[in-house]
């Protein structure tokens, strides 16, 4: 779903999807290995440098095409310039939400009691969103230090590269109640999964569209499933966290569509 929505905004082929999945894993959740993670990026940008050329010739109703004709204080937006939104937009778009909506996906099959709430009760699906938002946080992201500072008793000086624990602030005590648990009737969830500041994640709603949209026909579908076997649950590590191969069973004569 989070690739043929992010193509669909840059207005590429949906057959190209498997491409867009190979290039993204390679580059978050393989990172370690610099030289695939080079070649991804590569082969990336050369076919967006495709597209916008595409889009130069045969302008549409897509992202691209509005950065290839639209002026900034008289001037066409640089070819460098775009080439970095719409590897931002595929990166950024489509990695997280997959994640978030695996790991919606993870908590209920291994919670049955919030399954079925949720099942009974979908005015509760967009606590629940918030929620797993929290809790298993997708994102954790890098910064570099303005200026020298220290935090807790840390010395940071100007350039250094610091790792921004969005999970860990999610689960912070002084902040969230039973902040280990998932909470259905949580009211206060000022949660930080997707950022905060100038930097926070321009696509938010749009991966809280996917992710309720995602669950929602699930439910209408598949009201009852569990995870087949906890032990084979893969989750990617790097800069995103999600569940890779989560294998399911659910009864046959339960699901509807």
């Amino acid at each position: 779903l989070p690739v043929r929505v992010i193509g669909a905004l840059l207005g590429v082929p949906e057959q190209d999807s498997d491409r867009f999945v190979t290039w993204v894993r390679q580059i978050l959740e393989f990172a370690h290995d610099v030289d695939g993670r080079q070649k991804a990026i590569g082969e990336l940008n050369d076919y967006m440098r495709g597209q916008i050329a595409d889009r130069r010739l045969n302008p549409g109703d897509d992202i691209l095409s509005h950065l290839v004709t639209v002026e900034v204080e008289g001037e066409l937006v640089p070819e460098d310039v775009i080439l970095g939104e719409a590897a931002l937009l595929l990166v950024a778009g489509v990695d997280t939400t997959w994640s978030a909506i695996g790991s919606s996906l993870y908590h209920l099959a291994s919670h049955p009691e919030d399954r079925r709430r949720l099942v009974a009760e979908p005015e509760l699906l967009d606590v629940f969103i918030e929620e797993v938002l929290r809790f298993y946080s997708p994102v954790t992201m890098g910064r570099t230090a303005a200026t020298d500072t220290e935090f807790g008793g840390c010395p940071i000086a100007e350039g250094d590269r610091v790792l921004m624990n969005f999970p860990a602030a999610n689960r912070d005590p002084e902040v969230f109640e039973n902040p280990d648990t998932v909470d259905l009737d949580r009211e206060k969830n000022r949660h930080i999964a997707f950022g905060i500041g100038s930097h926070r994640c321009a696509g938010s709603n749009l991966a809280r569209l996917e992710m309720e949209t995602a669950l929602r026909v699930w439910f209408e579908r598949i009201p009852e499933f569990e995870c087949a076997n906890p032990a084979a649950v893969e989750w990617a590590g790097g800069q995103v966290r999600g569940p890779r191969h989560l294998p399911f069973t659910f009864p046959a004569k339960k699901v509807r569509g």
